[in-house]
C-alpha cells in the first residue's frame, strides 16, 4: 500500500513538474519579422565585382536575405553565416540556388524559390560580393 502512494504522489509530482515547464517560456521571445538575423562587419574596400555584386544583390536577394546578407526573421537566413563558407556552399551552390531555388535544410525558412530574371553572371557578381563581406567577418 505504501508503495502504491509513493508511485502515486511521484507522478503526481511529475505531471506537475512536466505542467510547469510547459507554461514556463521556452527560450527567447522571437524576433519580429524582418529583424535582421546577424550582425555583419562590412569591409574597408570592395572589389569593383563585389560592388556590382551587391546591387544585384539589393535588387534580387535582399528582400529574403536583408541587407548585407545578414538575413531578416521569419523571411531568409543570414548569408554571412558559417553554414556558407566556401568549404560547405561552394559557389555553384549560389548558382543553383538562384536557378532551380533550395529545398529547406539548414533554417526553418521554407524553401526558396528561384530567383526570376537572375543571370549566371550576375549570380557570380553577388557570390563574390557575399565572399568578400563573409571574408570581412572571419568566414573563410
Amino acid at each position: 500500500m505504501k508503495s502504491t502512494i509513493t508511485f502515486g504522489l511521484l507522478g503526481a509530482a511529475a505531471a506537475l513538474a512536466l505542467g510547469l515547464w510547459a507554461l514556463a517560456p521556452q527560450g527567447p521571445d522571437p524576433q519580429p519579422e524582418g529583424t535582421p538575423l546577424a550582425e555583419v562587419d562590412l569591409p574597408d574596400r570592395l572589389s569593383e565585382d563585389a560592388k556590382l555584386g551587391k546591387a544585384v544583390f539589393e535588387a534580387k536577394c535582399s528582400a529574403c536575405h536583408g541587407e548585407n546578407a545578414a538575413g531578416r526573421a521569419g523571411m531568409g537566413p543570414p548569408l554571412v553565416h558559417r553554414i556558407y563558407e566556401p568549404s560547405h556552399h561552394g559557389d555553384e551552390s549560389f548558382q543553383l540556388a538562384a536557378a532551380r531555388g533550395v529545398r529547406a535544410h539548414h533554417w526553418e525558412f521554407g524553401n526558396m524559390p528561384p530567383v526570376e530574371g537572375i543571370t549566371r553572371d550576375e549570380v557570380a557578381l553577388v557570390t563574390r560580393y557575399i565572399r568578400e563581406v563573409q571574408r570581412a567577418n572571419g568566414i573563410e
